[in-house]
């Protein structure tokens, strides 16, 4: 082996992506605290130094992992904001929430919620990823619906401010009754009567 083969040293024996989706399922079930490094090599089928090695640290792990269901289980938010009305917008994120928290195949709840909500110093790292998780997509969604006011998508008594924060209440909320066993067709009928509260009257 010549000396710049050896400095490239030996190739990962594992899937990262796969690794990566499994780490998720852990947080996601267990929270940043609650999953322990050994929960999480396990889980993923690799040693420490490993995971080390191609994630870093566990917070930095917690990072990917927050990004990785942002972009997945989570994509549903984002794809909302493109609904043509502020009606819609609202609906797709809260039947989604309904949908993506009770999966059969995955932890029920948001990792967005649970992930982090009650933990010791060691975590606030964590904690915060999250506050910024969920402080980013209200942001995000008030500004669809300021676009909406401003579109006359939106009755002038409704304020967007307001109604983001509503919708993100209850999207969180229904969140955590899946986590305490709530099933799909329950969640969608809360999402529906959430949906009728507001005055949607001049889309």
């Amino acid at each position: 082996m010549s000396t710049s083969q050896a400095k490239l040293g030996r190739p990962r024996e594992f899937d990262v992506d796969l690794a990566l989706e499994r780490a998720m399922r852990v947080f996601w079930a267990k929270g940043y605290e609650g999953a322990s490094l050994t929960d999480l090599t396990d889980a993923m089928g690799i040693t420490r130094s490993s995971m080390y090695a191609a994630f870093g640290s566990k917070e930095d792990l917690f990072r990917k992992v927050v990004d990785r269901y942002t972009e997945g289980p989570a994509s549903y938010g984002f794809r909302a904001l493109s609904e043509p009305t502020a009606r819609g917008v609202a609906e797709s994120i809260l039947r989604g929430a309904a949908v993506a928290s009770t999966r059969p195949e995955t932890p029920h709840g948001c990792l967005g919620v649970q992930g982090a909500l009650s933990v010791g110093d060691g975590a606030l790292t964590a904690r915060q990823v999250l506050v910024d998780w969920r402080k980013d997509a209200g942001v995000r969604l008030e500004s669809r619906f300021l676009r909406a006011s401003a579109e006359g998508d939106l009755p002038e008594s409704v304020d967007p401010r307001v109604l983001a924060t509503y919708i993100m209440t209850v999207a969180y909320g229904i969140a955590v009754q899946a986590a305490t066993g709530k099933e799909e067709a329950e969640l969608l009928r809360v999402a529906d009567q959430a949906l009728d509260g507001v005055d949607w009257s001049d889309n």
